[in-house]
């Protein structure tokens, strides 16, 4: 009889756990249709990939650059830095983009939320560009990016001047970027792979209060796996994005995956308490992206990762980080 009951407790114990459990819908608020080679494993690939993993809403942009394949490689590389290979500004990319959705139901099509990409973001006749593509497609476009500036080493293999995130001809596309209330999303590391320092803080710094108008999201936080590689963690990012969320109400942060591991989570897969406290703090300027580029299988164990992180934050808040973050920062008009 005790048996029976204290197996009855038990059971009751885990069905309770179990009714508690949160299940999440997500938005992916960093896309990447094709990869460094502007080659895709297909639309159909994509939302196979999107239902399963319970994502109903995504962000979608080509690849701003195209890796060469230089005649004096004897084998294709597999990824931009795969080789010393250069590669280029590629403008065919939201062509690609845009005949894929094209060719979608409506139903599906209203999933997606493309963003432009393909252009020099070192040439002020950039933003004439983005017009034309405006005009061309017209309500296809939600905003603008991925925008690649300081971007590990493909900021050294990318044919041409650096670009930053405060340059000229940048300016001229957030001002654009305000007139048509589209979103910024934009890739510029917060410093370089060996200096334990803000080195470049304020190339992303000074478009925010430049550009006040202009919303931005900041892709990884201003992170990358590179600079991870060699200084493990940067002690300054939780200060650093806490006193820029208090300062700017344009800045967004994509937490895609770089973000998650060693910051959001410990090594033992614990979410960190002073990060929880950070979104908690600032709800609604937090959301999540997969940054695939082209292949599709991982978005489910991507967006998935972050559960924990999210469990530990309170419901009403992770369903904002998890899917309503990024729909809210969409233009007015959708």
């Amino acid at each position: 009889m005790w048996a029976r009951t204290l197996g009855c407790l038990l059971l009751s114990v885990t069905l309770s756990g179990m009714a508690q459990a949160r299940e999440y819908r997500y938005s992916d608020a960093h896309l990447h249709y094709v990869d460094f080679f502007q080659e895709s494993a297909g639309m159909d690939e994509l939302l196979k990939a999107m239902d399963a993993a319970r994502i109903d809403q995504s962000m979608i942009s080509g690849v701003a650059v195209a890796k060469k394949w230089h005649e004096d490689e004897p084998k294709r590389p597999r990824y931009y830095a795969g080789d010393d290979a250069a590669a280029y500004w590629y403008s065919a990319t939201d062509i690609y983009v845009a005949a894929a959705l094209q060719q979608l139901p409506e139903q599906q099509r209203q999933r997606f939320h493309p963003f432009l990409t393909g252009f020099n973001p070192v040439d002020k006749n950039a933003a004439t560009h983005i017009e034309r593509m405006l005009e061309l497609f017209p309500g296809l476009w939600q905003g603008i990016g991925e925008v690649f500036t300081r971007h590990d080493d493909l900021t050294a293999l990318t044919s041409g001047d650096t670009p930053r995130a405060n340059n000229e001809a940048l300016g001229l596309i957030y001002q654009l970027a305000a007139r048509h209330d589209m979103p910024v999303l934009i890739h510029s590391n917060i410093t370089s792979k060996r200096e334990r320092n803000p080195l470049y803080l304020e190339e992303i710094e000074q478009p925010l209060r430049e550009h006040p108008d202009t919303r931005f999201i900041w892709a990884h936080a201003g992170t990358s796996m590179e600079i991870h590689r060699h200084q493990t963690q940067l002690d300054f990012l939780l200060p650093t994005l806490t006193r820029m969320l208090e300062r700017y109400s344009n800045l967004y942060i994509d937490l895609s995956w770089s973000v998650l591991e060693p910051y959001l989570l410990d090594d033992k897969g614990v979410p960190r308490p002073e990060w929880v406290a950070l979104v908690e703090r600032f709800p609604e300027r937090f959301m999540l992206g997969s940054d695939v580029v082209g292949r599709f299988a991982s978005l489910g164990e991507q967006l998935h990762g972050f559960d924990r992180f999210l469990d530990a934050l309170p419901e009403a808040v992770a369903h904002k980080v998890a899917k309503d973050n990024f729909l809210a920062v969409l233009p007015r008009s959708r």
